[in-house]
């Protein structure tokens, strides 16, 4: 007897260093899942091309042919136009004005939904990680910049046609400190991962750094979320501090937040947190609660999140669902 043909879902996450796609049947299986890497700054032709024939690989090496796409949802780093499926700006990837996602529908036959990645990483935590239940979760995603999102009563909160929630360019401090935005002082220019490795090469070139200086040296290319961990691990002091007044300066961004939204739960998520969980975590929340106006102190809870990867795919492939059945 011929297998039945399955509803299938695909989401793809498109990083500053890796493209994942994965594809999914009604309940939610993993059928199957690509991964390739980001060719540095490569034009947006080649790079959508290279999306395109991700997701054909995909399918083609899982015999998802026969099957029946339902929808295609990508998860894109920058402000996303949500009316045209167009990705409007990706500083790390010198992408503007891409429109991937009449791309996607043209070449797959199916609707497409765009969205920012963040907002994708923190709907898959939602739907099936540390934030299902919530009723109101942020998320905050420190890496070579900083991201945010907010899943609101069960919809990721968004502007009209165009997303929203760029807690990284909110100013948290009166520091002169740029991220290469107009507005000094964000949180992006006290608390990204590039920025707590400038501070790091620095103390690794004057020697307060030795096992930086050994693992990572002085070349901001190298120093990683991982080399900072081993730092940290070994007991260079003044890195587990850069890493702390990091955290500190989300803390206050948390503050902010709670005071703005409430939300029940704030998630942590990147290979920064992922690398230095307790550290940063900690950090967090002992500063927010610290911070916040007393009747605030007991209604949140900072936790890390738990997917991986698979938030940014399976949160994708999820909003694109709901938006498509919607």
């Amino acid at each position: 007897m011929a297998e039945k043909t399955k509803d299938i879902w695909i989401g793809f996450d498109l990083g500053g260093t890796k493209m994942l796609s994965a594809a999914y049947d009604q309940d939610w299986k993993l059928l199957g899942r690509r991964r390739r890497k980001t060719r540095g700054r490569e034009g947006s032709d080649q790079g959508i091309a290279r999306i395109g024939s991700t997701i054909e690989r995909l399918i083609d090496e899982n015999d998802l042919g026969d099957h029946n796409i339902k929808g295609i949802g990508i998860g894109c780093p920058g402000p996303i136009d949500l009316d045209k499926g167009r990705i409007l700006t990706t500083p790390n990837l010198g992408w503007d004005d891409v429109d991937i996602g009449d791309f996607l529908k043209k070449k797959f036959n199916c609707p497409a939904v765009v969205l920012n990645d963040v907002d994708a990483g923190l709907y898959g935590e939602y739907q099936f990680g540390v934030a299902k239940g919530s009723r109101c979760a942020v998320g905050i995603f420190p890496g070579t910049g900083i991201g945010g999102a907010c899943v609101y009563e069960g919809s990721i909160l968004q502007g009209k046609g165009i997303s929203c929630m760029e807690i990284g360019h909110t100013r948290i401090s009166s520091s002169t400190r740029s991220s290469g935005y107009d507005l000094p002082g964000t949180l992006e220019a006290e608390a990204s991962r590039l920025s707590i490795a400038a501070e790091a090469a620095k103390a690794a070139f004057r020697g307060d750094a030795p096992q930086l200086l050994k693992e990572g040296g002085t070349d901001l290319a190298n120093i990683r979320s991982g080399a900072l961990a081993d730092s940290v691990a070994a007991g260079d002091k003044v890195i587990i501090r850069l890493v702390e007044e990091a955290a500190e300066s989300i803390g206050i961004a948390v503050v902010n937040i709670i005071h703005l939204l409430c939300p029940d739960k704030i998630v942590l998520g990147g290979g920064l947190v992922e690398a230095m969980e307790d550290l940063i975590v900690g950090t967090v929340a002992k500063t927010a609660r610290k911070s916040v106006m007393s009747v605030y102190k007991d209604c949140f809870e900072v936790v890390a999140a738990k997917l991986g990867d698979d938030a940014g795919v399976q949160g994708a492939a999820a909003w694109a669902r709901h938006q498509v059945e919607n």
